[in-house]
């Protein structure tokens, strides 16, 4: 007969994190991708977004959302996609969620910012935008983003200060080819008025594709851990570094896996998955649809419980600095075929390297929404390699237009 062993105790006291390694009762914040409709191509796309998939939440169930978060507290909604302002009706769902105390951060890459989007959302309480650049120059940005990205994100930046938007985000995935621009990213996010947030690559979605190509190497993960010991009072990281711990020091911030914890994500079909960077079927806890809604999914899933049940380092568990990197990023490892008690593909101390040498199983996509022929926005980096499965039929079913399904507006 096999004991089951009864779940760790919830510790009395304690510090912040362990406290957050056993969940609470609702996120701090969630990230929601309202469509995968996007107007670009960006080669390392987490959600590999481009066609919307026909079965989008309706603007009447996105409200209802919206009114469950506000029951449950949730103090902001991180808003993504896709090119969320794609949506007709996404300034609409905006409003809705700001009157009814639930804060919006939202992610774009700015193409839809006017300077008439940008005073309203300037004169609006409790909005925070974030613009997607991966280069501060035009060069390093449309690599990986596409021709004119740079341009365009600029001037999303240049509109939101000229209508008196204070504090926008300038977010940036960090790179190969950018990290040798961090002084010059957070020069232009002084330049705006605007604070920069830098954010991990990892091998999920398209990003899968290019993760040989374009995650860090081992010195520059040493030059970004420098950098954000320096500068990291006065820039945002979402806690995306916490495997570069292991350096020495901790970095500002949590330094904690928050997935299923304290984040997780809704997608355009209301399917909610543990984590942003692991929209895959083996992180799926269940879709807000079903009875019981988010709070059933977030209270009661089983996957949640089982990441809210702290457990050994495993193979990390001898080094002596798992109390302080926690083994890692759980969507680097899943995507790069690491078991999940395995270390950081990453890991700053050698022990990734070692992992990626020895035999794995890499996981195939279980969704992809990229467009099947290639566009005049493809970035520079796919027009000089061939993905293999660029004209293979996609995972989903996934309109081909864009905006299938919407009326046009004015």
């Amino acid at each position: 007969m096999t004991l089951i062993q009864p779940a760790p105790a919830r510790p009395q006291g304690g510090t912040l994190v362990e406290q957050f390694e056993f969940g609470l009762d609702a996120p701090i914040c969630l990230t929601w991708e309202l469509t995968y409709a996007c107007n670009l191509e960006c080669a390392h796309c987490l959600s590999s977004s481009g066609r919307r998939d026909p079965r989008e939440l309706t603007t009447q169930q996105c409200e209802a959302v919206i009114d469950e978060l506000q029951r449950m507290q949730v103090f902001y909604v991180n808003i993504g996609g896709g090119e969320p302002t794609i949506r007709p009706d996404f300034w609409h769902l905006l409003q809705y969620a700001v009157d009814h105390q639930v804060g919006v951060k939202f992610s774009t890459n700015g193409s839809r910012l006017t300077p008439e989007k940008a005073r309203l959302l300037a004169s609006t309480d409790y909005v925070d935008v974030q613009i997607s650049l991966d280069g501060a120059t035009a060069e390093v940005n449309d690599y990986v983003r596409g021709p004119g990205s740079f341009d365009t994100a600029i001037r999303a930046l240049q509109n939101l200060q000229d209508a008196g938007f204070r504090d926008a985000k300038i977010s940036v995935v960090c790179t190969r080819q950018n990290i040798g621009q961090l002084d010059e990213f957070k020069a232009l996010a002084d330049a705006y008025g605007a604070t920069l947030r830098l954010t991990r690559l990892r091998p999920s979605g398209r990003g899968a594709d290019v993760w040989d190509e374009l995650h860090p190497l081992p010195e520059q993960q040493r030059e970004l851990y420098d950098w954000l010991m320096a500068n990291g009072e006065n820039v945002l990281t979402g806690d995306s570094f916490f495997h570069l711990a292991a350096f020495g020091d901790s970095l500002p911030g949590l330094n904690l896996c928050g997935a299923g914890r304290v984040v997780c994500l809704i997608d355009p079909v209301g399917d909610v998955y543990a984590c942003p960077f692991a929209i895959h079927d083996e992180f799926l806890a269940g879709n807000l649809l079903d009875e019981g809604g988010f709070q059933r999914v977030w209270q009661d899933s089983e996957l949640f419980r089982k990441l809210r049940n702290p457990t050994a380092g495993g193979a990390c568990s001898s080094c002596s600095f798992f109390d302080t990197c926690r083994g890692g990023c759980m969507a680097a490892k899943f995507f790069t075929g690491i078991p999940m008690d395995g270390p950081d593909p990453e890991c700053v101390q050698g022990y990734g390297a070692t992992a990626l040498a020895e035999a794995r199983s890499v996981p195939t996509a279980s969704k992809d929404h990229s467009k099947r022929n290639p566009t005049r926005n493809r970035p520079v980096m796919l027009t000089l390699r061939r993905r293999e499965d660029i004209t293979a039929p996609p995972v989903s079913a996934c309109a081909v237009n864009p905006l299938a399904g919407f009326a046009p507006t004015a």
